[in-house]
């Protein structure tokens, strides 16, 4: 019991007496060779995805790395006004007759956002305009009824 106080346990790499070689990571065809004619056991790895994960992200972080390199001073993409004026239109009308503050409540949002939404003002939320564009019905590019009766004939009953 008392032995157990006297003994000393070094962890780390440079403990001596290690029973297995350290892995290593042989690096041109000269090396490969030389591991292979000593004997040593070799196994082999390819390596997917390498690079930056970043870069390929898509174009967002292009445009942002774009960003950093230049001095320019890039604006915020705000809300098309026309969808804003979409979105005025559809919430007045009769089937979807709402307040601003009632569309908040149903996007889960604050009444303050849909009115700079509808104003165009809005620096560009696409989640919000989704929401919206779900509850009014409208396509969230172009602002436009997705309702809308089909034309004469185009229905499938007879």
């Amino acid at each position: 019991m008392s032995d157990d106080w006297d003994t000393v346990t070094k962890i780390g790499s440079k403990v001596s007496g290690g029973a297995s070689q350290r892995e290593t990571v042989v690096r041109g065809k000269a090396a490969l060779n030389a591991a292979q004619r000593s004997g040593n056991i070799i196994g082999t790895e390819k390596k997917f995805a390498t690079g930056n994960p970043a870069s390929k992200s898509g174009v967002e972080g292009q445009r942002l790395t774009k960003v950093d390199r230049s001095d320019d001073i890039v604006p915020v993409q705000k809300v098309n006004p026309e969808i804003g004026a979409a979105i005025r239109d559809r919430r007045s009308k009769d089937p979807y007759k709402m307040t601003q503050a009632e569309l908040a409540k149903k996007v889960n949002a604050q009444a303050n956002d849909i009115k700079t939404l509808e104003s165009g003002q809005a620096i560009k939320n696409q989640a919000l305009l989704n929401k919206v564009a779900r509850v009014l019905k409208i396509s969230p590019k172009t602002g436009k009824a997705l309702d809308e009766e089909p034309a004469k004939g185009s229905s499938g009953k007879k």
